[in-house]
């Protein structure tokens, strides 16, 4: 796969993993009548913005995940406090626009004392106009302008406290679902691409040649099926062609490979590491839909296991910091299987996309499974933990896991100098 090709399909592979968790938090919050403030794609500041109906949609900075901002779960509220001077917007009777700030620039507004208001229960304000005191009705998607932005009121009903424990439940346990759905899609189009290893194979074929290899330099290509040697038969025994080539370091090699049906006579030399840049694989077939369906189900039993030892090993100490990788070192890697070819690079794509909802349901601070934990805990007490001691919870977590982030990408960096 040629560079630019590689680095678009990498970046889009991060942005599906994420965006589609994201939309699972997003459309069953939605579903639940909460007001979804902003759905984002990264973390820091913003490089792109645009508004669709009452959400904001944004991709930011810093690739390192995503959120979607959920009315009274976020800090994005505009105080109006008693004897305030406002002005006000109306139509049919209902107030639409709520002005803070630069009064006297603003045209065909009523302007006045705050006497009272509620905006998120009763939806009313009463003003003092020029000494008469008057009742307004205000419309439940109203926006508050003040300090150059507007912001959408969220009513009681439309905040995310107001749902059920199973509503709020299922927004949270949406993304890392979404996540699942994915792995398991891509697994069988991973198959489906590739094919599966035929039960008898004859045959050893070259799936990918490495540019400025030994073998490339040779002539190899893929798609090659290597029929011999130094004259001797290789067969479908990939071990055994892999060793006659890590105990032929230095010495020219005469191979012959089937190439569209003529043999093609090559010296191919390897390197000092025993290796000539290829990536051999046995013969396969075109596996049926429901052959694929059953090895993508498979595959996310496998790579279940495989995910939770490794957390295993990292809580009994068997794997350190040092051998972590944060974005750097996962991009790198993604890089490097994305020149493989396209069934690889899914293949990958489900890998990851399996281990983002796994890890999104650790009980860790700021991640779905401890939202989930707080929920589970309102469920059994009959009551919500404190709001504000749950928030530093998180807070506190999310500003571990931006710590631990920086630890990794450190080291992710730190590796690629030193080679």
């Amino acid at each position: 796969m040629p560079m630019i090709q590689v680095v678009i399909a990498t970046v889009l592979m991060f942005f599906l993993l994420v965006s589609l968790h994201e939309w699972g938090h997003f459309y069953f919050a939605r579903r639940a009548g909460i007001l979804v403030r902003e759905f984002a794609i990264g973390f820091g500041p913003k490089l792109f913005s645009a508004k669709r109906g009452e959400t904001r949609y944004t991709i930011r900075l810093l690739p390192i995940g995503g959120f979607v901002r959920m009315a009274g779960e976020d800090p994005e509220t505009v105080e109006i406090q008693a004897g305030q001077t406002i002005a006000v917007r109306q139509k049919d009777d209902l107030v639409t626009r709520i002005y803070v700030d630069r009064l006297e620039e603003r045209s065909g507004v009523l302007l006045g004392e705050v006497k009272s208001i509620d905006l998120e229960k009763d939806l009313h304000i009463r003003l003092d106009v020029d000494g008469d005191a008057i009742r307004l009705n205000v419309h439940p998607q109203a926006l508050v302008v003040g300090r150059g932005r507007e912001t959408q009121i969220a009513p009681i009903d439309r905040q995310f406290g107001s749902k059920t424990v199973g509503q709020r439940a299922l927004s949270i346990f949406a993304g890392p679902v979404m996540n699942f759905v994915l792995a398991f899609v891509l697994f069988g189009a991973a198959v489906q691409m590739s094919g599966v290893v035929v039960d008898h194979p004859t045959k050893v074929l070259i799936n990918g040649v490495i540019d400025d290899s030994p073998a490339a330099k040779a002539g190899l290509q893929k798609g090659d099926w290597v029929v011999s040697v130094n004259g001797q038969a290789v067969g479908g025994d990939i071990d055994a062609f892999v060793d006659m080539i890590g105990t032929s370091v230095g010495k020219p090699m005469k191979w012959v490979v089937n190439r569209s049906g003529e043999e093609v006579n090559l010296t191919v030399t390897p390197g000092s590491d025993g290796k000539v840049g290829i990536y051999p694989g046995p013969e396969k077939r075109q596996p049926g839909i429901g052959e694929s369906v059953k090895i993508a189900g498979e595959s996310m039993v496998t790579w279940t296991k495989v995910i939770f030892d490794g957390f295993r090993k990292i809580v009994f100490g068997e794997v350190g910091l040092k051998d972590m990788s944060g974005p750097v070192g996962t991009t790198k890697v993604t890089i490097d299987i994305a020149k493989q070819g396209l069934p690889y690079l899914t293949n990958w794509a489900a890998i990851l996309s399996l281990y983002l909802g796994i890890f999104n349901l650790l009980p860790i601070p700021a991640l779905d499974g401890s939202r989930l934990l707080f929920l589970g805990l309102e469920a059994v007490r009959g009551r919500p933990v404190d709001p504000n001691r749950e928030s530093m919870v998180h807070f506190i977590g999310f500003a571990m896991l931006m710590l631990l982030m920086v630890v990794v990408t450190y080291n992710d960096i730190l590796g690629l100098v030193r080679k």
